[in-house]
C-alpha cells in the first residue's frame, strides 16, 4: 500500500509535539507525559503514524473495527446518505427510512423476542438507556419500588454516570464521588481464580450468592441484573457454560430482568452475530454499539422485548430522547457494515483465525509468566502472573510489555492488570496472527516475574 505518512507535526528542541495537539485532552495519560503516537492512515489491520511507521492493530481501535480500517465502501455509503438525508431526529412521531431498515435488519439477526430497537450513539449511552428503561418499565407496570440493579464486581459498562455506577472496577469510580444508590455487586465467575471460591464449583458458588442476595434485598425491590456474556476490560473472563443459563432461569423465577451488555461481543467478535447465540440465553434487554458500524461513525442500538417496549410506550411514551438517535447516516453505514460482515463471512474468519492465533499463543505457556490463554472467536487473552502456583498478578502491571510491543515491534495490544487482550479486526489474516504471536514471544521471553523487561 502507498501511504502518505511523510507529514510531520511541529516539535520543540526536546522532540515534544507542539501546536494543536497540546489542546487535545487524552484519557489514561499522565499530565506530564507528552509522548503521542499520531495515527494518520490505516488499512485492514495496519496503521501508520506521522513518521511513516507501521503498526499491527491487534486492538481494532477499542475492539470495534470488525471489517478493518480504510473500507472505501463505508465512506461511500456515508457520502451517498449525506447527499440524500444526512440526519433527522426520531422524536414526536418522526423517523427516517434508514433507521427503519436497520431496526428490521437487527431484529432479523438477533435472538427471537428482541424485536424492538432504540438507537443510541455508543455503548455507555446504551447502558444508560438500559438502566432507565428497566426502571421506567417497573414504573409503568406499577412496581416503583423495584429500583435495585445487580452487577458483577469485575464488569465494565462505560464511563457515563449510570454506566460507571454499574461497573465493578474501581477505575470506573475514581473521582466521581458517590455512585448511584441501589446497586449491588456480585462475585464474577472467574474460573482462573478458582481458589477464591473455597473449593466450590464456580457456578454453584455464584448462584448461591445470587439467590442469597436476592432474598436479602427482596425480589420485589430488584429490577434487573446486568452483565457481559464474556467480560472484556475486566480480564476477558469467560464464565462457565452453565453460568448464564442458570442465572437467567433464577432471575426469571423472581421476575428480575436480565440486561446483556454486548457492546464488545456483538457483530462477530465471538464468531456469532450475538453472544446470546453462544450462551443460549435471550435477555430482556440487549445493548450493542462498537461493531455495529465498525467505528466508522458513532452508533449503537438497544434491543428489547415486546413486553418492555409495549409497557414503556404507553401513555406519553418513553420520556428519553437523544438528539442523534436513529441518525440516518450512522444507520446507512451500519447497514453497509453488516453487509460486509455477512458477505465476507467474517464470523467464520473470526473462528478460524482466532483458533490459529490461540494455538500460536498457547505455545507461550512454557514461559514462566504465562499462565493461561483464553479465546473465543477473535477475542483472546494471555493471562500473566508472577507465580504460576499462586497465580498472583504481575506487581508492576503490563505497561512495560505493551510499550515494548508497540515501540519495538509495532504491535498494539490491550494491556490489563491480568495480562494482555488481543481483539483485532475480524479481517485478521493468519500471517498477521503469526506476527502478533511472534512479537509476544520475543517480549515475554524477556519478562521477569515482577513485570519488568530484561
Amino acid at each position: 500500500m502507498t501511504t502518505s505518512t511523510n507529514r510531520t507535526l511541529p516539535k520543540d528542541e526536546q522532540g515534544k509535539l507542539v501546536g494543536a495537539d497540546r489542546h487535545v485532552m487524552h484519557s489514561n495519560v499522565r499530565g506530564d507525559d507528552t509522548r503521542r503516537t499520531v495515527i494518520v492512515q490505516a488499512q485492514g489491520c495496519q496503521l501508520w503514524d506521522t513518521e511513516g511507521r507501521r503498526y499491527l492493530d491487534a486492538t481494532a481501535g477499542l475492539a470495534l473495527t470488525q471489517v478493518g480500517h480504510g473500507r472505501r465502501e463505508l465512506g461511500e455509503a456515508a457520502a451517498a446518505q449525506m447527499a440524500k438525508l444526512e440526519y433527522y431526529h426520531t422524536r414526536w412521531g418522526f423517523t427516517n427510512d434508514r433507521a427503519i431498515e436497520l431496526a428490521a435488519r437487527l431484529t432479523e439477526l438477533a435472538p427471537d423476542g428482541l424485536d424492538h430497537v432504540y438507537f443510541t450513539s455508543g455503548g455507555a449511552e446504551g447502558n444508560e438507556i438500559a438502566l432507565r428503561m428497566a426502571r421506567f418499565y417497573r414504573h409503568r407496570t406499577g412496581q416503583p419500588d423495584r429500583t435495585w440493579i445487580l452487577a458483577l464486581d469485575k464488569g465494565f459498562h462505560g464511563i457515563s454516570y449510570g454506566a460507571s455506577s454499574m461497573s465493578g472496577g474501581s477505575e470506573a469510580h475514581i473521582g466521581f464521588g458517590p455512585m448511584l444508590p441501589h446497586i449491588r455487586f456480585l462475585t464474577t465467575p472467574d474460573t482462573f481464580h478458582r481458589a477464591a471460591f473455597d473449593g466450590e464449583d464456580v457456578t454453584e458458588f455464584c448462584l448461591r450468592e445470587l439467590r442469597e442476595t436476592i432474598e436479602e434485598i427482596g425480589p420485589e425491590r430488584i429490577t434487573a441484573m446486568i452483565g457481559e456474556p464474556v467480560l472484556g476490560p475486566g480480564g476477558m473472563i469467560v464464565p462457565p457454560d452453565d453460568y448464564w443459563p442458570r442465572v437467567a432461569a433464577l432471575l426469571r423465577s423472581y421476575g428480575i430482568l436480565l440486561i446483556s451488555d454486548e457492546i464488545v461481543t456483538a457483530f462477530g467478535r465471538l464468531g456469532h452475530w450475538f453472544a446470546a447465540e453462544r450462551t443460549g440465553v435471550t435477555p430482556d434487554i440487549l445493548v450493542t454499539a462498537k461493531g455495529i458500524t465498525s467505528g466508522y461513525i458513532p452508533h449503537g442500538a438497544v434491543m428489547v422485548s415486546g413486553e418492555i417496549a409495549e409497557a414503556v410506550g404507553k401513555d406519553d411514551g418513553f420520556p428519553v430522547g437523544f438528539t442523534y438517535s436513529g441518525h440516518a447516516t450512522a444507520c446507512a453505514v451500519a447497514l453497509a457494515n453488516l453487509d460486509i460482515i455477512a458477505r465476507e463471512d467474517l464470523l467464520g474468519n473470526a473462528v478460524k483465525v482466532g483458533s490459529h492465533l490461540a494455538d500460536r499463543l498457547r505455545e507461550l505457556l512454557d514461559l514462566p509468566t504465562v499462565a493461561d490463554v483464553r479465546q473465543i472467536g477473535l477475542m483472546v487473552c494471555v493471562q500473566l502472573v508472577s507465580d504460576k502456583e499462586t497465580r498472583a498478578p504481575l506487581p508492576n502491571g503490563t505497561g512495560a510489555l505493551t510499550d515494548e510491543l508497540r515501540d519495538g515491534f509495532g504491535v498494539l495490544v490491550r494491556g490489563m492488570p491480568s495480562g494482555v487482550m488481543l481483539v483485532p479486526p475480524l479481517v485478521l489474516s493468519r500471517e498477521e496472527a503469526d506476527e502478533a504471536a511472534g512479537a509476544l514471544r520475543e517480549v515475554l521471553s524477556r519478562m521477569t516475574p515482577d513485570g519488568l523487561l530484561m
